[in-house]
């Protein structure tokens, strides 16, 4: 049984002044009325320009973020490349509207798959649809009762053709891609979109990965259809399967718009389908490349422990680990150290345009019950054995 409790393997690459930043770190965004303010006041600082940045950058920038360019990565990526963890660029900049910024986005994602051929410390490339489309557009094809206009088709067959751009290269590259899940209200627009690059780019192998939100009700039965569907028409089925991070959103908004709830009815009834969704694709292995991206210790453990019982190695390149750069490295690196293949995300960009990101990550540690507790412990742990070997 791998130990998720050994801080030394887990901090080993972290120096003391980086713990202690750390622990500062989850000590403030332990606080909601500071996450709240923090949400409330940040975009309005930008916006009169105030001087803050070298501020946001040199606290919860350094902690969640590798920087704000592809080669200003490079010190994470080798760092964590040394200690047996890949890197998956992430370039998280979102909210655009413009097709010129679609289109600029579209060449950063080509760009990282560049970084990543050939360079085994980068084992994947990522990407989120809303990055190189308008939201409202997606919105409306994923609503069967609205008729879009002739622009807006033309405006659709753009966002596929980046789309397709960007697993072409990928599948040109053997380097694999990510392609996110987003809300409910545009992710059957996304579902058809990833779909049709599966059939065309995961012939041989798996090179494009589909995304699913555990925590709605109808994802096990999606993932179910799709590898079915998979093994009918003859490709591989890619999928990252993770908990989600929308849910308060989309609570909200089926209760305002009167529409039933997408969401699972409570947290057990979301791990049930997350571990049972592990469970099918692992037993699909032939058919699927699967991407496990959590940081629940009890998910990992039984990823590990069926891997043993179907004699699958550790090092096989269909079965990954993920967890989010400066969070869960307990997971990460002793995971790593015993073996099995684990990347994590790390999110890039210039640092007002991924506020966003940030402060999702900043509220995901402040609503998830016993994240910040947990990291703040093992950072502690790790402290005072510190101390002792002096």
């Amino acid at each position: 049984m791998i130990s998720f409790d050994n801080t030394e393997i887990a901090f080993k690459y972290k120096s003391t002044k980086d713990l202690k930043r750390a622990y500062t770190m989850f000590k403030l965004v332990g606080k909601s009325w500071l996450v709240q303010f923090g949400k409330f006041m940040v975009p309005i600082a930008f916006k009169l320009r105030l001087p803050i940045n070298g501020i946001i950058k040199a606290t919860i920038f350094k902690q969640f973020c590798g920087g704000e360019t592809i080669d200003n990565c490079d010190d994470t990526i080798k760092t964590l490349h040394e200690n047996n963890v890949g890197t998956i660029l992430d370039y998280s900049v979102e909210g655009k509207t413009d097709e010129k910024d679609f289109d600029f986005t579209r060449d950063e994602i080509l760009a990282t798959i560049e970084k990543a051929n050939g360079n085994k410390g980068i084992p994947f490339s990522v990407f989120k649809v809303t990055g190189l489309s308008r939201h409202a557009l997606l919105e409306k094809l994923n609503d069967e009762k609205a008729e879009p206009s002739a622009l807006e088709k033309a405006e659709f067959a753009r966002v596929v053709n980046r789309i397709n751009d960007i697993c072409k290269h990928a599948h040109d590259s053997k380097v694999p891609i990510f392609i996110d899940a987003e809300e409910s209200w545009i992710q059957e627009t996304l579902d058809r979109v990833v779909e049709s690059m599966m059939a065309k780019y995961n012939k041989e192998q798996c090179i494009v990965y589909n995304t699913f939100q555990m925590y709605r009700h109808d994802r096990l039965q999606h993932i179910k259809e799709g590898i079915e569907k998979a093994k009918r028409e003859g490709y591989k089925f890619g999928g990252k399967v993770v908990r989600g991070a929308y849910m308060e959103k989309e609570r909200e908004r089926a209760a305002e718009m009167e529409y039933p709830s997408p969401i699972q009815p409570d947290k057990i009834s979301t791990d049930i389908d997350f571990n049972a969704a592990i469970k099918l694709m692992v037993e699909e292995i032939e058919h699927c490349a699967l991407c496990c991206g959590t940081h629940n210790e009890d998910s990992s453990h039984m990823l590990v422990n069926l891997m043993d019982e179907k004699n699958i190695a550790k090092d096989d390149k269909r079965i990954y680990f993920a967890q989010l750069l400066g969070m869960s490295d307990n997971i990460s690196f002793n995971l790593a150290y015993h073996g099995y293949q684990v990347a994590k995300y790390v999110p890039y960009g210039p640092v007002k345009e991924v506020m966003p990101y940030l402060l999702r990550r900043a509220d995901e540690n402040t609503s998830v019950a016993g994240q910040t507790g947990r990291e703040l412990n093992l950072i502690s742990r790790e402290w005072k054995r510190r101390k002792l070997l002096k």
